[in-house]
């Protein structure tokens, strides 16, 4: 009697990400990632029930990648005044490749009303930002080079602006000069004052 084969579950979503880039989000189905895959349709199921949970995990896995990545920079800098910010401008330093930008435009999209996941990403967000606020040595600035970092990713990512690397270099070295740069707070009074 054989055993039954093992399915890995990374090879699943490597699957369906091969079908998102392929042919599409919309055409990402349980039977063609099966049939990319080379398992049964049954398999996919086994583990992911509905289309939904099977882009919402090919999300996740890469949104985990990028944290631990994140993370891994982070700690690379060790005990340095500005950490947390520091490591985001330089996580940002590496370019996505088209196909990881495809691959994520195509399913969040596809996945922009599942509140659940929208939800945990705000999540993340919140905590990158109280994080920032907490450890940096001037936090508004840090909060405005975050704001400006993430402004950069976002533009590149769903493609609506790309800079020469020589460019995007200068402009990732700007933001890091205002990470670190002492902000005025503005002035709460109103502007006929």
């Amino acid at each position: 009697m054989s055993r039954p084969r093992v399915i890995n579950q990374d090879e699943i979503l490597d699957a369906a990400e091969a079908v998102v880039l392929r042919d599409g989000a919309a055409k990402l189905t349980l039977d063609a990632v099966a049939l990319e895959a080379g398992i049964s349709k049954a398999s996919v199921i086994y583990d992911y029930k509905t289309k939904q949970a099977l882009i919402k995990a090919v999300i996740e896995r890469r949104a985990s990648a990028e944290r631990d990545r994140l993370k891994l920079i982070i700690e690379a800098l060790g005990c340095v005044q500005n950490a947390c910010i520091l490591g985001h401008i330089k996580a940002a330093a590496s370019v996505i490749s088209d196909e990881t930008r495809s691959v994520g435009v195509n399913l969040c999209s596809a996945l922009s009303q599942d509140t659940e996941l929208t939800s945990g990403f705000q999540e993340l967000c919140r905590q990158d930002i109280e994080t920032i606020l907490e450890t940096s040595e001037n936090p508004r600035s840090a909060l405005l080079a975050f704001l400006a970092v993430e402004g950069l990713k976002l533009l590149e990512f769903i493609g609506v602006h790309s800079w020469p690397e020589n460019e995007r270099n200068e402009i990732l070295r700007e933001i890091e000069m205002l990470a670190k740069m002492p902000l005025k707070p503005p002035s709460r009074e109103g502007p006929d004052t």
